[in-house]
């Protein structure tokens, strides 16, 4: 099932060059373009208010959006660059790029752990400890998992959960090869320093 696809607002911006941009600037906008696709770059301006919000959440340029603007389809783009101001750092220009349905992206996917309350390292008293709450997958733009899923229900203390682990939605493959680690469930602190004293003394004794 494909997550939520946040909105993206924008109107048309009239005239072009820099006078248009400056315009824009003045009235909290942001100026922009949206380009790809079977369809003309179109000029657009952003509310500064808006995209600054969104830019501070962070993921901005692995985050997909519905562009709408009026008098034009909804259109699913993603960011492919912002200019910032080189003394605020405020974002100044912000290039978008179309995607098709069937276009292929990087996105960070959330990870949902299942049966917790009766995974069994934690009914021991283990804890579960979140290396990775998102993992970054190459997706079809069309076809986006709202979330992947790890069940615990045969997990136990010490066991180390991989990507390699998990059942990853058709059409969907992680962005680095190596197997990584996304959680694992460690031993309570109090058992650990059982085990560390246990160890010392068996070392001592030898």
């Amino acid at each position: 099932m494909a997550g939520e696809i946040p909105d993206l607002h924008a109107e048309v911006r009239t005239g072009t060059g820099k006078g248009a941009a400056r315009q824009a600037r003045r009235e909290g906008k942001v100026p922009g373009v949206v380009f790809g696709g079977d369809a003309e770059p179109l000029s657009l301006n952003i509310p500064f208010n808006d995209l600054l919000k969104r830019l501070k959440a962070g993921r901005f340029k692995s985050t997909l959006f519905n562009l709408k603007v009026d008098g034009h389809d909804d259109v699913r783009v993603i960011c492919r660059d912002v200019q910032r101001d080189v003394v605020k750092d405020l974002p100044t220009h912000v290039d978008f790029m179309r995607l098709r349905r069937t276009s292929r992206i990087n996105l960070f996917i959330h990870v949902d752990f299942l049966n917790q309350e009766t995974c069994p390292g934690i009914k021991k008293g283990g804890v579960l400890t979140v290396v990775r709450p998102e993992v970054e997958l190459n997706v079809l733009a069309g076809d986006i998992p709202e979330k992947i899923e790890i069940d615990l229900a045969n997990v136990n203390i010490g066991d180390v959960l991989h990507i390699s682990d998990v059942t990853l939605p058709e059409g969907a493959k992680p962005t680095i090869d190596r197997d990584f680690v996304i959680a694992n469930i460690s031993a309570p602190s109090g058992l650990r320093s059982a085990e560390d004293e246990a160890g010392e003394e068996a070392a001592a004794e030898e």
